[in-house]
C-alpha cells in the first residue's frame, strides 16, 4: 500500500478476535498499520501481561505496526458537574472506569504505548455538559497536567473531538489547542464526530484547526436518517462528508500520520462486513484524492 499516510483500521471494528482482525486488516485490506482499542471482549487498558504478549506476537507475525493506543481516558463525567446526558447513550467499548481511576489509567495507557511501540495515546475531555463554562478552565488544566505527564514519558496525546464529549467539533478543538499549548498535545481529528454535532466538518471544522497539531485522523461518515429526524452513521463513500476533499487537504498540508477507519456504521450486517464495505469506500476516496496507489 503506497500512501504518505499510515492507513489503518481500529481492530475491534472488525472483530473482538484479535488474530482474525489483524489477518483481515493485513492480508485482505493490505494495511501495515492498526489502531488498538479492545480485543477478546476487553478494553485495551484491561489486558493482562499474557494477553499483551499474545497480541504483540500476532502483530509481529503479520508485520503490522500500531498507530496509537485508543484509550478511553477521560471519557467519564466531570466531578461536581451535573451528570452528562450523553453518557448513557453510547457504547463505551468495555470501559467502565470512574473519574478517580483516570490518572492511573493514563499511566497504564503510557505503559501500553511502550509495549506496542507507539508514541501516541488517544484521550477525551469528559462527557459533554449542557453548560461547560463553569468547568472549562479546570478541564483545560486537567488536559495540561495530562500533557505534562505524557511529555515525561515521551508520549503524544491525541485528543479526539468526540460528539458526546466537551470538545466535539473542529472549532472546539481549535479553542482547546490554543488553550493547551504543549507540543505533545494534538488533536485526533474526526470529521464524522464534528458533523454529528452539526458542524460542516470539511472544510469549516478542518480550517479551524492548527494543521501542525493534527496528530491522528479517524475516518467515518454520516447521512441523514430516512425519517428526517437527525443523522446516522454511514459507510465511507456513501455519506455527506467530502472525504476526497479532506484527504486532498491532508496530503497538501504534508500530513503523514494515521488515517484510521472507525467504521461505526453497521449496515453490512456484521462489524466485519460493515468495515469491509466502509474500507472499500475509504480506499476509493483516497485514490480519488491521489493519496493512495
Amino acid at each position: 500500500m503506497n500512501s504518505q499516510f499510515r492507513v489503518a483500521v481500529i481492530n475491534d471494528e472488525i472483530s473482538q478476535d484479535f488474530g482474525h482482525a489483524v489477518d483481515v486488516a493485513s492480508r485482505e485490506f493490505g494495511m501495515n498499520w492498526i489502531e488498538l482499542r479492545g480485543m477478546w471482549n476487553k478494553n485495551i487498558l484491561k489486558l493482562d501481561s499474557k494477553e499483551i504478549d499474545e497480541a504483540r506476537q500476532i502483530l509481529e507475525k503479520a508485520k503490522m505496526r500500531v498507530t496509537d493506543i485508543a484509550s478511553p481516558v477521560f471519557k467519564v463525567d466531570w466531578p461536581g458537574a451535573p451528570p452528562s446526558k450523553e453518557r448513557e447513550r453510547h457504547d463505551t467499548f468495555n470501559a467502565d472506569f470512574t473519574f478517580k481511576q483516570q490518572d492511573e489509567l493514563l499511566e497504564r495507557a503510557f505503559e501500553l504505548a511502550k509495549a506496542f511501540n507507539t508514541d501516541r495515546v488517544r484521550i477525551f475531555d469528559f462527557w459533554r455538559l449542557d453548560d461547560q463554562a463553569p468547568y472549562r478552565a479546570a478541564i483545560d488544566d486537567k488536559m495540561r497536567d495530562a500533557a505534562d505527564k505524557a511529555a515525561k514519558k515521551k508520549i503524544i496525546l491525541v485528543l479526539e473531538n468526540e460528539f458526546a464529549c466537551n470538545t466535539a467539533t473542529g472549532a472546539e478543538a481549535g479553542r482547546l489547542l490554543s488553550a493547551v499549548k504543549a507540543k505533545n498535545f494534538m488533536v485526533n481529528w474526526d470529521p464524522g464526530n464534528a458533523a454529528m454535532r452539526g458542524e460542516k466538518a470539511f472544510p469549516d471544522g478542518y480550517n479551524a484547526l492548527p494543521k501542525d497539531r493534527i496528530g491522528h485522523v479517524h475516518c467515518k461518515d454520516i447521512q441523514n436518517k430516512p425519517d428526517g429526524s437527525g443523522k446516522q452513521w454511514a459507510a465511507m463513500g456513501r455519506g455527506l462528508i467530502d472525504w476526497t476533499g479532506q484527504f486532498k487537504a491532508l496530503k497538501q498540508q504534508g500530513y503523514k500520520y494515521a488515517i484510521s477507519l472507525e467504521t461505526h456504521w453497521r449496515g453490512g450486517g456484521t462489524p466485519e462486513e460493515s468495515t469491509r464495505q466502509s474500507w472499500a469506500g475509504m480506499k476509493e476516496e483516497l485514490q480519488k484524492a491521489g493519496a493512495l496507489s
